[in-house]
């Protein structure tokens, strides 16, 4: 098994980035454009916590070569599994996801954690991330670590463009709530 780990500060309140994290993968992100579909399965609150449980189908188009989707029994898509906590009193969004896709031959399992930084709690929010990744495949040692390095090595290229879309999904986010905020406040002002 091979551990990827990566944290970093967003310049945003918690509450902008656990609301814009549900547009993670809309147009405003481009670095996400093989995210084709993103399915909610379930969507609950549980009464005692207020903590919203979500669970989503994550399909993506998929980037491995073709003669590999076809050596391996694969298609032109491949799914994610997605589970989330939002926790509103302690201000702490848990994502956790699986592949579906390859299961066979590889496990990835993902955590990702969203709370506010403990500098700066009011306005910036700390993002954690740890992925887990598990070469199933028989055979050789040393081919399983070969798959499990070249893993982790594409999953921290694919998690750099993923923090640099979703800033850019924040951006807008902040820039759209403003401007309604504001013809909001014109409005009430003309009223």
């Amino acid at each position: 098994m091979k551990v990827f780990e990566s944290e970093c500060i967003f310049d945003y309140s918690w509450e902008e980035v656990s609301t814009a994290n549900w547009r993670k993968y809309c147009p405003w992100n481009d670095k996400a454009t093989h995210v084709i579909a993103v399915d909610t399965l379930s969507r609950s609150v549980d009464p005692a916590t207020g903590i919203l449980r979500t669970e989503r189908l994550i399909t993506c188009q998929q980037s491995a070569p073709k003669w590999i989707n076809y050596l391996l029994g694969g298609k032109d898509t491949s799914h994610v599994y997605e589970t989330s906590y939002v926790d509103p009193t302690s201000k702490k969004v848990t994502m956790c996801s699986t592949n579906l896709t390859f299961d066979h031959l590889i496990s990835c399992r993902e955590t990702v954690v969203y709370q506010p930084s403990k500098s700066s709690p009011e306005s910036k929010t700390l993002f954690m991330q740890d992925a887990k990744i598990t070469a199933l495949c028989g055979g050789w040692q040393k081919v399983k670590n070969g798959l499990e390095e070249f893993s982790v090595e594409r999953f921290g290229q694919n998690a750099q463009k993923g923090r640099e879309g979703f800033e850019s999904v924040l951006e807008m986010s902040r820039r759209v709530f403003g401007e309604q905020k504001e013809q909001q406040r014109r409005e009430q002002q003309l009223a």
